[in-house]
């Protein structure tokens, strides 16, 4: 199964919605894990699309990223208010140390959920891990054992401490450069082989963060050059990132021009390659109409290339 791991920033969460029959008709394939930065409508209807859809996700309740750190009551009565007559979804919980689950776990025991269990995202190897989980499993069950091997690479026994059908691997594979214009020297990027491999070596799932990474930044700017990060297999089914980029990246003017620019090399190639996806089709149309959607829309039709790349190769 695989679990893409997003911030809840509007274009994220937009992505989830507009691949929302694609995640429905391979639901036993995904399984979303969210980790809301804001309160929004675009949260709450994210949220209820997933639901109504019986897909199965995961979201955070105790964020380490925006406006709601230290929110955990907050968030959960939103879920209650919104979403309290599903159960397709799980509590997750991002551990760091054992009195921070208890916090959290109080917290759930007073809102009464009745979603199908927790998920514990693993980001620093804990001493007294089977202890945390026997306190998540005296209020629910703990369906998913999430491990951020970019933080636990130091004890790589450590996903020994779960039950195999609770393992699910995590980590960043994307290959993030301080400017896009790095990416004119670099064209493509290795990603990931995990989708190949992660059953036989003991886990139920795999997740990454998709074509943006691991990075979380709520500043947003003008960029002297835009970049449009593409997904793809090869014949080995292994996955690259290819990376498209304008050429007038002197300054910050005329974004919708440097947006063009990429999109041109990228309609070039993917059609070269017969790719045909949902996010590439929209690349497809914004070349024909020669409209710039902005930089938003840009990364959301490349998460969406990259989710549905992902269910393809499962």
């Amino acid at each position: 199964m695989y679990y893409p791991y997003l911030r809840g920033k509007q274009f994220e969460l937009l992505a989830l919605r507009d691949l929302i029959v694609l995640l429905s008709e391979n639901n036993t394939k995904v399984s979303p894990i969210i980790e809301p930065v804001k309160t929004s409508s675009t949260l709450i209807k994210t949220l209820e699309a997933l639901c109504i859809n019986n897909i199965n996700f995961n979201i955070i309740i105790n964020p380490f990223h925006g406006e709601l750190i230290n929110k955990t009551d907050q968030l959960l009565y939103l879920l209650k208010e919104e979403i309290s007559e599903f159960e397709n979804y799980q509590l997750s919980i991002l551990v760091d140390n054992r009195d921070n689950v208890k916090k959290v776990l109080d917290l759930i025991a007073l809102h009464k959920s009745k979603c199908k269990g927790i998920t514990l995202i693993h980001n620093s190897v804990m001493q007294n891990v089977n202890e945390v989980i026997s306190l998540c499993e005296e209020q629910m069950p703990v369906i998913n054992n999430v491990i951020n091997f970019e933080n636990t690479s130091a004890n790589r026994r450590y996903y020994r401490s779960f039950i195999p059908s609770t393992r699910v691997s995590l980590s960043d594979y994307f290959k993030s450069q301080s400017k896009n214009s790095n990416y004119l020297s670099i064209e493509e990027s290795q990603f990931t082989d995990e989708h190949l491999f992660y059953k036989e070596e003991g886990y139920k799932g795999f997740g990454d963060f998709l074509t943006i990474g691991d990075n979380y930044s709520e500043s947003g700017f003008l960029p002297y050059a835009v970049a449009i990060h593409i997904s793809y297999a090869d014949s080995d089914n292994n996955v690259f990132v290819k990376h498209f980029v304008s050429d007038s990246n002197d300054d910050a003017s005329d974004v919708g021009g440097k947006f063009a620019e990429a999109n041109a090399k990228l309609v070039d190639w993917c059609k070269s390659k017969g790719l045909s996806t949902i996010g590439i089709k929209s690349f497809y149309e914004l070349y024909e109409s020669g409209h710039f959607p902005g930089l938003g829309t840009i990364k959301k039709y490349s998460i969406m290339n990259h989710i549905e790349l992902m269910l393809k190769l499962i």
